[in-house]
């Protein structure tokens, strides 16, 4: 058994985008976000999963994530929605890939880039987020209007992003309220744009903010963009990690376990440690916050995660509980 293992269920993939497919209908693309190497999952094998499940688009953060698809063969639209230096910006056109602009200094330079005839722009207007985007119409209109003249460039998108679709629908509301005229005046102006906004949590609670595309992340992974249980949703998981116990020892009254000290035994308990810890990504946050699955039962993770052990509480037993040392260990998945 390896110390660490995660394994990827690229099934769970395609069903979640199938499922956030039916979420929004026929009227709607679905673009699965696979930036971050496919947030861990692995982006090329994620990115076939999502095609496979449904999805129309991919969106990656930078121009060398969409390099990496282009290689593999990955034909589909995809959305590059990071900023981009002049560099990365020839590297997004190398690699055919829509990119997000929302000033006219860049599109000049993307006008002006070898190969850049039929690039597709999406004008982001920054309707909360505060990050990238302006926050100005006037001028996210006049970008685009820049982007529609243009002899070599293509206005593809007009788009904002949701600061708290998951925790606060007021503010969400809010920025869709803005953004929904804006966008209108723009498809309006200039015909056959997609308007996109919504990301997961989004696209599972508010059908208003769904136009033209939705932009979904976490819960292509099957994550509850909402922290309950995927499975209420119907999302499936799609990482598990395993470790397996190494060592099994008593604890007696008043013994301690880990850094710190943190763990006092308050009765006899047998202490199981698993070589895996936050080295392996395994967040040193989850000390005394999360529970192993061992021979099909739950037990809580004792004591402070160190770098490349955990420990688990099995619980009082009269003695060592049989067959434990060298049992796998889920930590998460099934």
């Amino acid at each position: 058994m390896l110390r660490a293992l995660a394994r990827v269920d690229l099934g769970a993939i395609s069903s979640n985008c199938a499922l956030l497919k039916r979420a929004v209908g026929h009227g709607t693309l679905l673009c699965a976000v696979v930036k971050a190497d496919g947030y861990g999952h692995g982006a090329v094998q994620v990115a076939h999963a999502a095609l496979a499940g449904g999805a129309e688009w991919l969106a990656v953060a930078t121009a060398a994530e969409a390099t990496e698809l282009r290689a593999s063969e990955i034909e589909v639209p995809v959305l590059v929605m990071g900023a981009l230096s002049d560099e990365e910006l020839q590297v997004a056109v190398d690699a055919r890939a829509d990119v997000v602009a929302w000033r006219h200094r860049f599109v000049e330079r993307l006008g002006a880039l070898p190969g850049a005839e039929g690039i597709g722009v999406h004008v982001k207007f920054d309707t909360g987020m505060g990050r990238l985007g302006t926050r100005d119409a006037e001028e996210a209109f006049g970008v685009a209007s820049e982007v529609a003249a243009s002899q070599r460039l293509r206005l593809v998108g007009a788009m904002t992003h949701f600061a708290t679709a998951d925790d606060d629908p007021g503010f969400m509301r809010i920025q869709l309220d803005a953004f929904t005229p804006w966008a209108q005046t723009v498809r309006d102006a200039f015909g056959g744009v997609l308007v996109h906004a919504a990301n997961s949590a989004a696209t599972l609670c508010e059908p208003a903010s769904h136009f033209d595309l939705v932009r979904c992340g976490v819960a292509v992974y099957g994550m509850d963009p909402f922290q309950a249980d995927p499975a209420a949703r119907g999302l499936v998981p799609a990482l598990e990690l395993w470790s397996y116990v190494a060592e099994v020892k008593l604890a007696a009254v008043g013994d301690t376990v880990g850094y710190g000290r943190r763990f006092v035994a308050r009765h006899a308990t047998w202490i199981a440690t698993l070589p895996i810890g936050y080295a392996d990504g395994f967040r040193r946050g989850l000390s005394d916050n999360a529970e192993v699955l061992i021979a099909g039962r739950r037990h809580p993770l004792v004591g402070t995660v160190s770098m490349d052990n955990i420990t688990v509480d099995l619980g009082p037993a009269p003695s060592e509980p049989a067959g434990i040392r060298g049992a796998p260990a889920v930590l998460l998945g099934r």
